[in-house]
């Protein structure tokens, strides 16, 4: 399984928008597919090209591969915190990326989909410098909304030009950009058309909306350009362009071929340079990309495009490419927006909570639930400090942690060791037997990323577990020591059982439940950072993993009898209600 993750931009710390749509999802199906015993890469990175990281930097005053640097390791270290379980994460500013970019650029040139075109480009009056087309908004043309980008209505969907636009203004700072001619290199899509009509003909198991917004796509498919005239970015491979210093291939061509480039880093860093073939080459693979709703068309239309023409699959056919015969994507999972008040979070509209002042104050499973369980999965979702505050006391503190607490030190007060069960009653059975049930409904429905009611029906055994306790009410047992025993080693069976269905959700906390059980080592890994270079470039920080040797496994496990116990402590803190009201003092919202 690949898992291909979206490539946050570093031109700032990420918001918890961000990680609900391309993180915690994607982490959630790695953990899983690890569990049940796949072969799982999952890869990504920061995205550190493109005109708004030249702005960032000008703003901080930063030369722009410092200030690549700085946000490339403050998103590492957050996505660390949450505990997302990266093969590797790594950056697009590396010599690796810029040759494999490089070589799927040659593979389409040569093949006729990359072709010389002359443009209108938009520049910044004020600055001279190229505007990216995702900085410029004006009205649609075709269905007249205004707060169109310059690459793509998300009203209407429609794939747009900057100089289409309607009314035209640089998002950097409102001005009207001018529009000179200038050539570059355009993926030529309408070559590429047919054959995507056919691919996305085939995926019928992808989620409806996904499939039929990519198909209507097809419908008006221009040239698009992959080359911009800027100093920053990956070069132009061809004599005559590879030395000119203000023509570079564009962000979004270089982006999405990262997850190509960090499978080849991944296994030249793991000592077998060959092994990305296992997850792009082998027809038995299977590829899953997660991402944010406002990327569908990078990844369904642009992505398969660029493989399909580089692998001589376009309408007018050509060689296979210096990469091989390379896998489309099989599944895209893509998330709506996680909104604060109505309105999308946004770092430049002073919407935002961000990622690492949320760990510092909550941890990482407190936020990973709440994506879980009433995240943007299939609509767009408010997130409100209450909803925060309501999920984490009264589902993971009352109904799991309270759960766990309960039924450990009970065992722990009588026995001080895992007890030994006599003889099953009715009531007994019937819990144990739904416990295992949960293995199959849970998985299936995290096989197909269905991550709210997979976490629902997780917390459902919690229920149930606590139902239990208090029908046969443990503690009155005193004069009946057997059956006492049974029931709390039922219960401990049982919160065993829930662990391992919430681990791929809260992998920290199930650690510690692994831990209290009585159980050593390494339950559910978590992501290391890692410092690596490149030959006479600059080391960088890395997120990689030894994930074979956890523990976790997708079944039920019998607890170990006799095993000891210690008092527990306990899992979640509860937090004050006065913070869903308020939300804490260093959370940013505008009004």
């Amino acid at each position: 399984m690949l898992t291909a993750v979206a490539w946050p931009y570093a031109n700032g710390p990420r918001h918890i928008g961000h990680v609900s749509g391309f993180g915690v999802p994607s982490d959630v199906f790695s953990r899983f597919m690890r569990m049940s015993g796949h072969d799982v890469l999952m890869v990504s990175g920061t995205d550190e090209h493109g005109t708004p990281i030249l702005v960032q930097a000008e703003k901080e005053g930063l030369p722009t591969r410092q200030l690549a640097d700085k946000y490339n390791r403050v998103i590492v270290e957050d996505l660390q915190g949450l505990g997302l379980s990266y093969d590797l994460f790594t950056r697009t500013t590396t010599r690796n990326h810029y040759r494999v970019v490089q070589q799927l650029f040659l593979g389409l040139f040569e093949n006729g989909y990359v072709v010389p075109k002359t443009a209108m480009g938009a520049i910044s009056p004020s600055t001279g410098r190229t505007l990216p087309d995702r900085y410029i908004e004006g009205t649609c043309p075709i269905c007249g909304y205004d707060g169109a980008r310059g690459d793509q209505c998300d009203n209407c969907g429609n794939q747009l030009d900057p100089v289409d636009l309607i009314n035209p203004r640089s998002r950097v700072n409102g001005e009207t950009p001018v529009f000179v001619e200038t050539e570059h290199f355009f993926l030529d899509l309408p070559a590429l058309a047919g054959s995507l009509g056919k691919w996305l003909a085939s995926r019928t198991d992808w989620r409806p909306n996904v499939l039929k917004f990519s198909q209507n796509l097809l419908e008006d498919l221009r040239p698009r350009a992959i080359t911009r005239d800027l100093d920053w970015g990956v070069p132009v491979p061809l004599d005559g362009w590879r030395d000119q210093p203000m023509k570079r291939l564009y962000v979004w061509f270089d982006a999405v071929i990262g997850y190509l480039s960090a499978s080849v880093e991944w296994a030249a860093r793991t000592g077998d340079p060959d092994a990305w073939q296992q997850w792009w080459i082998n027809p038995d693979a299977r590829g899953y990309y997660f991402m944010g709703k406002d990327n569908i068309v990078f990844h369904s239309v642009i992505w398969p495009g660029i493989l399909l023409g580089h692998n001589g699959e376009g309408d007018h056919g050509g060689r296979t490419g210096p990469m091989g015969e390379l896998r489309l994507p099989d599944e895209l999972v893509s998330s709506e927006f996680l909104t604060m008040s109505g309105s999308k979070f946004s770092t430049s509209r002073g919407k935002v909570i961000y990622v690492g002042d949320f760990l510092r104050e909550f941890g990482p499973d407190a936020l990973r639930y709440f994506i879980a369980v009433a995240g943007p999965e299939t609509t767009d979702t408010d997130f409100t400090w209450e909803e925060f505050v309501r999920r984490t006391n009264f589902e993971l503190a009352n109904e799991w942690g309270n759960l766990v607490n309960r039924s450990i030190s009970m065992a722990h007060k009588n026995n001080g060791a895992i007890p030994a069960p006599t003889e099953l009653r009715d009531i007994d059975h019937e819990l144990l037997s739904t416990s295992r049930a949960s293995f199959d409904t849970v998985g299936s429905l995290l096989g197909q990323n269905k991550f709210k009611q997979a976490i629902s029906e997780a917390m459902r055994l919690a229920g149930a577990a606590n139902k239990y306790l208090s029908d046969t009410e443990p503690w009155k047992l005193k004069d009946d020591t057997a059956r006492r025993d049974t029931v709390l080693h039922t219960a401990l069976q049982v919160v065993s059982d829930t662990n391992t269905l919430l681990t791929p959700f809260l992998p920290h906390a199930a650690q510690k439940v692994h831990e209290a059980l009585g159980g050593t080592g390494v339950w559910a890994a978590q992501p290391e950072i890692r410092t690596v270079g490149e030959d006479d470039a600059p080391d960088y920080p890395v997120l990689m993993g030894d994930y074979a040797g956890e523990q976790a496994r997708w079944a039920s496990t019998p607890i170990e009898v006799g095993r000891p116990l210690a008092k527990p402590t306990p899992l979640f803190t509860k937090l004050d209600e006065s913070l869903g009201v308020t939300g804490p003092d260093w959370a940013s919202i505008a009004t």
